[in-house]
Parts: structure tokens; sequence; C-alpha cells
């Protein structure tokens, strides 16, 4: 049997008179690469909102783990092992790299502010811990050179990088990439990509959220197709590209 690492059903998500979702399921498994795709609108972020806690779901069920988080908090969310980026980069701008990747290490950190404040020796190795780890993770995503610089003065493509950078500094289980490929030049996108396989090769189980369909099949073992909120197809990304439904909502003939 497959080893499920979260499981959706019947998720449903309502905006005034719109079902922005309509009884949505699916199964990412561990250690894969789980693709969604789906026209402008389809409800791909949506549902990646209200799989990480940012929108409660008006109906169905979310089990990761073993555990029901439909409704959970972010933070709850996130210490259970599900970390994502953003469609539109949400770095700390005016932070350094390094400084950003610290922010997201230190959902795994256990000092108190009492301890913080007071600068323990606890607090002291945790805080070096925090640091070299973080040099760690830049230098994993390619970027180590940009520690010291702020965040708002990378190259895009870097910005996208710290952007998981700092979603891996949680130790996800799930890594949830909302666009990641969005606004980049064939060769940052082949470097993504490089990436994206070496996280996946080390143990973290992708699911992402793409417009670049050459990507998403060349990448993924599953994807699935949403339109108008409803999922339309699911399987192996050949299948899908294959599927009638899909190629007259997304593809297009050309490609298909």
């Amino acid at each position: 049997m497959a080893d499920t690492l979260l499981e959706a059903r019947g998720l449903t998500k309502r905006f005034g008179g719109l079902a922005a979702l309509e009884d949505v399921g699916i199964d990412v498994e561990r250690g894969g690469i789980f693709g969604l795709i789906g026209p402008n609108g389809a409800g791909k972020t949506t549902l990646f909102n209200v799989l990480t806690g940012v929108y409660r779901p008006d109906g169905g069920t979310i089990a990761f783990l073993g555990h029901a988080i439909a409704g959970a908090k972010p933070h709850r969310i996130a210490e259970l092992g599900i970390a994502r980026t953003f469609q539109n980069i949400r770095l700390f701008g005016n932070m350094t790299a390094l400084e950003n990747v610290m922010v997201g290490r230190h959902a795994r950190t256990r000092t108190t502010v009492i301890g913080a404040v007071l600068r323990t020796r606890h607090a002291r190795e945790e805080e070096a811990d925090t640091v070299r780890r973080a040099h760690a993770i830049l230098d994993y995503c390619g970027i180590a050179r940009r520690a010291n610089e702020l965040a708002r003065e990378l190259p895009y493509g870097d910005q996208r990088r710290l952007e998981i950078a700092r979603a891996l500094a949680t130790e996800p289980k799930l890594l949830a990439l909302d666009e990641p490929a969005a606004g980049m030049n064939p060769t940052e996108t082949a470097t993504l990509k490089t990436l994206l396989e070496r996280i996946r090769a080390d143990g973290v189980t992708l699911f992402l959220i793409e417009h670049d369909v050459k990507l998403v099949m060349g990448l993924c073992d599953r994807v699935a197709v949403l339109d108008y909120g409803k999922k339309i197809a699911e399987g192996p990304p050949a299948e899908v590209q294959r599927n009638p439904a899909v190629i007259d909502a997304y593809l297009g003939g050309s490609l298909a």
C-alpha cells in the first residue's frame, strides 16, 4: 500500500456565493513530488491555504501523519511538519538572507522569552546552533554567498531560493511550494528543478502549484488538475497530459 503522508477528502471552501473549492480530495504520498495545475482562478492557492491553516474549510477533512488538521492554526501545522512558500514572495526585505533563514529555524527552537532576555547558556548554545544551521541551509540552496545581503537586494531567482531555504529551516516533512518558478528565466528554472530533485532525494515530500507545465510534467510523480474549484483529473503526468478534460481546460491542443 502507498504510504500516504497527506490525505484530504471532500474539501469545500466558499467565499460568499462562490465555491472556490468543491468536494476536492487528494492523497500525497511520502517521498514523492505531487503537482497541482489548473487555469487562473481554479482554486489552487485556496487549496494550499486550506491545507496550511490560512483558511478554515467549510467542509471536508485533512489528515497529516494521522493528525486531523482541518481548521488548525498555521503554526500548529508547521510544527507537525508542513512548510510552505507563497505565490508572491514574502521575505523580510530589511533582514539579511541569513536572518530570514534563522526566522524559519526558530520554529524548532525551545528557548523561552526569559531565557533569551537573560542570555542563559542554553539560549546562547541554541542561537549558535541556529546560525550554523542557517548557513548550512543557504549553502544547500546554492546561495551561501548571499548570507549577509539584504533579502530585498537579492536577484529574483535567489529570493525564490531564499524562501525555500527559510521553509526548509523548519525541518518539514512536506514542503508546499506555490508557483516556485514564477517569473524565472529558463536557467533559473533549471537550477530550481535541480534543487527540488535534491530536496526530494533527501527525504522531503514536495507538493507544488506551478504554471510551468513543462516543469511539472518533467518533475512530478503525480499531478492533479483543478478547474473552477473541482478536481477534474489526477494521475501520472503522461496520463493527465492526454486527458481530454485537461486539454480543454488548461493544456491546449498543441502541447497535448
